[in-house]
């Protein structure tokens, strides 16, 4: 098994942890059916739809 010759410095830990906790930026991409900016293969909020088949029902959509 394979074992450090030599403790890690608190600064080297923190370096590494620091690459593991970076997060892309969430791609919008615009919904192809209201135009409402959505993350892709996502369900719409706006008009509820995927891929076009309604997958959830939305207030405006049940008022009309």
């Amino acid at each position: 098994m394979a074992v450090p010759k030599r403790r890690q410095s608190k600064s080297r830990s923190a370096i590494r942890r620091a690459q593991v906790m970076k997060q892309p930026v969430p791609h919008f991409v615009p919904c192809p059916r209201c135009g409402e900016p959505r993350l892709s293969h996502r369900v719409c909020p706006a008009c509820g739809y995927y891929k076009d088949r309604m997958v959830v029902e939305t207030s405006e959509e049940e008022s009309s």
